[in-house]
C-alpha cells in the first residue's frame, strides 16, 4: 500500500495544521484521537479514489480504495454515534470534494480553483475538532479557520512559482501581492506578534523563487513554516 500513500509534504501540512488549530481553540479531548484517525483515513481514501477517477485504472487503485474505505467505515460510525452532530460538519465537504472529482476527471488537478477547493475542505476541519473539544469561542475557531485558509492559498500560489509557473512572472507578482495583503490583514485583525510569521511568509514568497529551490526542498520547508505558524498561534492565545 506504500505507493498509494500521498507523499506531498504540503498536503500533510494541510491535513495536520487545521486539526491542531481546532485543538488549540478548544483544548484536548480523548475523542480527538479517533477523530484524527478518521480524518487521516478520509485523506488516504480520497487520494487513490481521485487517481481512479483520473486514470480509470480500477486494477491499480481499486484495492487501496476498498482497503482504506473498509478501515474508514468503523471510525466514521464510531464518531457519528459518539457525536451525532458531526454529521452536519461533513456536509460542506461534499460539494468541495465534487469540485476535486471534476478536476480529476478532466485531468486538470493543478488548477488553482481545485487547490482552493481542497484547501477549504482541509481547513474546515477546524470546526468539528473545535466542537468535539467543547470549545467556547467560535470567534477564535473562525479566526484560525481564516488564518489557515489565507496561509494555504498563499502557499498554493507560492508553490506554483517554484514548480508549474516558475517562468511566469505574473504568478510571481500575484503571489507577492497576495502575501503583502496577508500581512496587512494580519496587522489589522491579529496582534502584531501574530502577524510576524506572515512577514516571514512574505519574504519566502519574494526570495525563495529566485534561489532555484527544488520542489522537494519546498515541500519539506512548508512543514517548518506550518510549525512556525502553529507555535505563534499557541504563543498568542
Amino acid at each position: 500500500m506504500k505507493r498509494y500513500i500521498p507523499n506531498q509534504h504540503g498536503a500533510w501540512a494541510m491535513l495536520i495544521l487545521p486539526f491542531l488549530f481546532g485543538v488549540a481553540a478548544s483544548g484536548g479531548h480523548y475523542l480527538h484521537i479517533p477523530l484524527f484517525v478518521c480524518w487521516l483515513l478520509i485523506y488516504l481514501f480520497s487520494f487513490p479514489l481521485l487517481q481512479w477517477v483520473k486514470t480509470r485504472r480500477s486494477d491499480r487503485y481499486g484495492k487501496p480504495v476498498l482497503v482504506y474505505g473498509a478501515l474508514l467505515v468503523p471510525f466514521i460510525l464510531y464518531m457519528i454515534i459518539s457525536v451525532p452532530n458531526l454529521f452536519w460538519f461533513a456536509l460542506p465537504l461534499i460539494p468541495l470534494f465534487a469540485v476535486n472529482v471534476y478536476f480529476a476527471k478532466t485531468k486538470n488537478e493543478r488548477a488553482l480553483l481545485n487547490d482552493i477547493s481542497a484547501i477549504l475542505a482541509f481547513c474546515l476541519m477546524v470546526y468539528p475538532v473545535f466542537y468535539v473539544g467543547e470549545g467556547e469561542s467560535w470567534e477564535m475557531a473562525t479566526n484560525l479557520f481564516v488564518l489557515s485558509v489565507l496561509y494555504f492559498i498563499g502557499t498554493a500560489l507560492y508553490v506554483k512559482t517554484i514548480i508549474r509557473e516558475r517562468k511566469n512572472p505574473y504568478y510571481y507578482y500575484a503571489s507577492v501581492i497576495y502575501h503583502i495583503i496577508m500581512v496587512v490583514l494580519g496587522l489589522l485583525f491579529w496582534p502584531a506578534v501574530a502577524a510576524a510569521p506572515l512577514v516571514v511568509l512574505l519574504l519566502r514568497a519574494i526570495i525563495l523563487p529566485k534561489t532555484g529551490v527544488t520542489a522537494k526542498q519546498t515541500g519539506i520547508s512548508e512543514i517548518g513554516f506550518s510549525a512556525m505558524l502553529y507555535l505563534v498561534v499557541i504563543f498568542c492565545m
